[in-house]
């Protein structure tokens, strides 16, 4: 599993996640992320929001419910062997 660092605006620190899968929809890059590398983590869905312009990618936590859905479904069958509960 690859650990990545993100930078939190928020907090203004740097934050681990590691990566569980990546997928692109409707041309749109997302990354599943998790905490730790434990069974039961806290996982995310991130949404790459940089331009093509930008040299770093710039990552957002995905909040609408109808956009998670959708995504939450393609890595539910990206990662048959992982259960995902929301």
């Amino acid at each position: 599993m690859e650990k990545i660092k993100f930078m939190s605006e928020e907090m203004n620190e740097e934050v681990d996640f590691y990566v569980l899968e990546q997928t692109k929809v409707g041309g749109v890059s997302y990354i599943l992320v998790t905490d730790s590398e434990e069974d039961d983590a806290e996982c995310l869905i991130l949404k790459d929001t940089s331009g093509e312009s930008q040299s770093e990618s710039v990552y957002e936590i995905v909040e609408d419910d109808v956009e998670l859905s959708a995504v939450l479904k393609v890595f539910e069958e990206l990662l048959e062997d992982v259960e995902i509960e929301r």
